[in-house]
């Protein structure tokens, strides 16, 4: 903020730097009469954001200071802009009215608003969860916890950093709070955590985090939420309920209950295969994700837990077959599964809906949709209900009859979207409230009978009842008439052809209205606030529907997705076989042009006889894909969806690891190879028996004998390692690697067919077995549009390189590598040849026709024969 001398403070900036300075590093938006301010550098940097007009004010005798605004009423139009650029919000209002007050108005901040704490619907994504994370370093362990503040999901767990960070990759909070102690770990392990905030060290103790949390959840031990060893985890949580309070956040009875992520029950799949595989994220901003394609969901509240699903793979055999068993019968039965997802499409995010109850945010119109909604529910319930597979799910909806009932009979059918704007409450929930509007809403016939009864009386036949602003009801008389006007009537203006006059009966009976209108507004609202108290009763319970909506949602999408796309269901079982065949890739396929047929392959692992392919084939031909689609056909089956594949048996894998494609972390000093061998260390050190890796192309990023070194030694790693025998997909460009199949029993070559047709290359991208021979990537480099000249020097020296790779070094080779074509020494002595030379320059081989290009070469002819 500017700097300004104390003396010269006006009143208000006074009160603004007292408040501004318990919120050092928030953006103040301080409510001065009708609009929301900002000051100093908050300015600058609203106005920035927000594209708002800069302006300067003056602050007292001697400053000036920089002032950016906008009107109180837009606060949901820009605080979503000013949270999305990652910055925390408080809002100071006004706590009295200041018609009521002499001098400065008192003001406080009633909520401060961050990346990862928001409850505003315009700040919020439907189809995600807004987590706020929390991390606690504790040697070689870590706490991590998440909160979702606008669904109350309160989730904790602990591990090693490698494990916390695949956490944080695949639930991507949007803030992240640490110990300001731990700011250099922090930075080392997020270094682009777009939004954090750093906490004294302090909170981050046992005692103190274990005492928040049973004091908020009103137990004497952590125990019942299967967290009371997890120290490290509990500290991250101690850490986020104490956040909360530091941002004003106080109503939080929707966060009811804290689970724990079991590392035991999920596939492990580390930061570089969430990735990878692009589970949730594309590579590139016009790519598709595997959630793109996956999510046909209907509901809010499914999307975000199939978010979960996929990053949180099952590793229970009965579980995942719970789910494959629904998916199964919806596919089966298209009547049942198009009318549930009917019904599914009219609810709401009871959820969200829920949380706004707690916190007293729900408007007339929410609670009219969680009506509905709650309709919904008893729909599907009866939909399923006799289905056995559909049990798990269906036998914890709970309808609330009771609330629907209420919500039905106190709310009309129709509401505005705030309380204050009335005609909320139905007629016939209170007397008195339908004798107020009586007297309010009935006026017009009440004034008509006064109106007829004073014409009778004094024989005034023009006599008019009007109202306005400056003195209510009033009674005009015009000229003609004003000798009849009773004596007890009071003149009130004087107009050029007619009087105006009140009477004590029109003074009572506008009292009357005004205390009316102003009693409605009190009844309405109290009664509004007892069916919100009524439907914070049943917050548990809306909860438990919305989870198990959202799960049933997800079932109902992958059975969508499979009817769509002929998916089969996957046989799950203990044996440590993959066996996949006419498997496709989910995303690729349905991105492929209409005219084009996805080639789809076979893939077997296991760990007696094959358990590593050694894939070859050139560039371009569809490796990378093969790899990606085993593991996403893998990890679909876990989740508990039907596969793109003629045929799926999956033995149970607990790890999935992938080596696939690189990029420069130049920002932090490491190269591709860097990275890429970071990556293949994480995946060497944490094999399991069950484990699935792939691997493309490993040692690309270095000198070729290096990387065919290095691949061989990895691959002879993976089939000798004494304790696991992991299945894996190895995909090269090093032909030389086929050489290990002859002694290592458990590799088997395998490569991605091509065709040669006329010197081109023809991808017929179908898996076969043997090694492969060529890479083709000269013709590769021919249909990216390389010039010619390149492409035609390249092959000279591929051709050289060949002759003899296995008695040579490739210094030697290159020592005898004719000279380059295009110096033509030879010619220079004759001038035959110069004038030959000239010819070969002028034409461009680009673009000449076959035409043009026989006539140069008659050309060329003549000039060598003439004499």
């Amino acid at each position: 903020m500017s700097k300004i001398t104390k003396g010269s403070e006006t009143p208000l900036m006074k009160q603004y730097n007292a408040i501004k300075s318990r919120y050092p590093g928030a953006l103040l938006l301080f409510r001065v009469g009708d609009f929301y301010e900002t000051f100093g550098e908050d300015a600058v940097k609203a106005s920035k954001v927000l594209d708002i007009v800069l302006t300067k004010r003056a602050n007292g005798s001697a400053s000036h200071i920089e002032l950016a605004g906008f009107p109180h009423h837009s606060l949901d139009t820009y605080l979503p802009k000013l949270v999305r650029a990652g910055n925390r919000v408080a809002i100071c209002d006004q706590l009295e009215d200041p018609k009521s007050v002499k001098g400065i108005v008192k003001r406080g901040v009633t909520e401060l608003v961050t990346p990862g704490l928001s409850l505003n619907d315009n700040v919020l994504e439907q189809k995600r969860n807004n987590f706020l994370a929390a991390l606690h370093y504790h040697d070689d362990s870590m706490g991590v916890a998440f909160l979702d503040l606008s669904t109350g999901e309160f989730m904790v767990s602990q591990g090693s950093e490698a494990y916390v960070d695949k956490l944080i990759q695949g639930f991507q909070p949007s803030e992240i709070i640490y110990s300001k102690a731990k700011r250099k770990d922090f930075e080392a392990r997020v270094p682009n955590a777009q939004s954090n905030y750093s906490l004294e060290d302090w909170i981050f103790t046992l005692d103190y985090g274990y005492e928040k949390l049973i004091r908020h959840f009103q137990t004497s031990n952590l125990k019942g939420f299967g967290i009371e060893d997890l120290k490290d985890a509990i500290i991250a949580a101690g850490a986020i309920l104490f956040y909360l309070e530091e941002t004003e956040h106080k109503e939080v009875g929707h966060i009811g209950q804290i689970s724990r992520i079991d590392e035991q029950q999920y596939v492990w799949l580390d930061k570089f295969t969430i990735r990878n595989l692009e589970l949730i994220q594309p590579a590139l901003s016009d790519g598709t994700a595997l959630i793109d394609i996956l999510d046909q969901t209907e509901t809010a509240m499914g999307a975000r837990q199939l978010r979960k699903w996929m990053v949180l793979p099952l590793k229970d055999q009965s579980k995942i077959n719970t789910r494959l068993d629904a998916v199964e019968a919806l596919v089966a039965e298209a009547e049942i599964r198009e009318s549930t997802r009917e019904h599914l499409k009219q609810i709401s995010d009871v959820e969200r809906l829920a949380s706004k109850i707690s916190t007293g945010r729900v408007n007339p119109r929410e609670l009219l949709l969680l009506k509905k909604s709650l309709s919904q529910i008893a729909l599907v319930k009866k939909q399923l209900v006799s289905e056995s597979v559909f049990a798990p799910y269906v036998d914890v909806l709970n309808p609330c009859e009771e609330l629907v009932k209420r919500i039905s009979e106190t709310l009309k059918d129709e509401v505005p979207l705030n309380t204050n704007q009335g005609n909320v409450i139905r007629d016939g929930v209170d007397d008195q409230l339908d004798e107020y509007r009586s007297i309010a809403f009935s006026g017009k016939d009440f004034l008509k009978g006064i109106q007829e009864r004073e014409m009778e009386r004094t024989g005034i036949a023009s006599l008019k009842i009007a109202y306005n602003k400056v003195f209510g009801y009033y009674l005009e008389v015009t000229n003609a008439h004003k000798d009849k006007v009773p004596q007890e009537w009071i003149r009130k203006q004087t107009l050029v052809n007619a009087e105006r006059y009140i009477t004590e009966e029109l003074k009572v009976y506008e009292e009357k209205i005004l205390k009316a209108e102003s009693e409605i507004f009190g009844i309405e609202n109290r009664l509004y606030l007892d069916l919100v108290s009524f439907a914070s009763n049943y917050i548990e319970v809306i909860q438990q529907n919305a989870r198990a909506i959202a799960s049933l949602d997800c079932l109902a999408s992958f059975a969508q997705l499979a009817a769509q796309n002929n998916y089969i269901k996957p046989h799950i079982h203990e044996d440590p076989v993959l066996d996949i065949k006419q498997g496709r890739h989910p995303v690729i396929e349905q991105n492929m042009p209409p005219e084009e047929e996805y080639i789809p392959n076979d893939v077997f692992l296991d760990t007696e006889s094959q358990q590593i392919m050694i894939i070859t084939g050139p560039n371009m031909a569809g490796k990378s894909a093969l790899l990606r689609q085993t593991a996403l056909i893998a990890l679909m089956s876990q989740m508990g969806s039907f596969v793109p594949a003629g045929y799926a048996k999956v033995g149970l894998i607990d790890k999935v690891f992938t080596r696939v494609g690189a990029s420069d972390n130049l920002s932090r000093g490491e190269s591709t190879f860097m990275v890429e061998m970071t990556e293949t260390a994480s995946i060497l050190n944490n094999l399991s028996d069950r484990s699935l890796v792939l691997m493309d192309e490993i040692g690309r990023g270095t000198s070729t004998y290096d990387g065919i070194s290095i691949a061989w030694s990895i691959v002879e790693y993976l089939h000798n390692h004494p304790s696991f025998k992991a299945k894996t997909l190895f995909a090269t460009h090093y032909h030389e690697l086929n050489e290990l199949a002859k002694d290592l029993p458990r590799v088997k070559n395998y490569n991605v067919s091509v065709k040669e047709l006329e010197n081109k290359v023809i991808f017929l991208r179908k898996l076969q077995e043997g090694g492969s021979e060529h890479s083709f990537g000269i013709h590769v480099a021919q249909m990216a549009g390389m010039p010619n000249q390149v492409v035609i020097r390249a092959n000279t020296i591929l051709k050289q390189l060949e002759s003899d790779k296995l008695s040579e070094k490739d210094k030697e080779k290159l020592a005898e590598l004719p000279s380059s074509q295009f110096q033509l020494n030879l010619f220079e002595s004759d001038p035959r040849f110069e004038k030959l030379l000239q010819v070969l320059r002028e034409a461009d081989i680009n673009t000449i026709s076959p035409v043009e290009a026989l006539l140069k070469l008659n050309e060329m002819k003549e000039l060598l024969s003439a004499k």
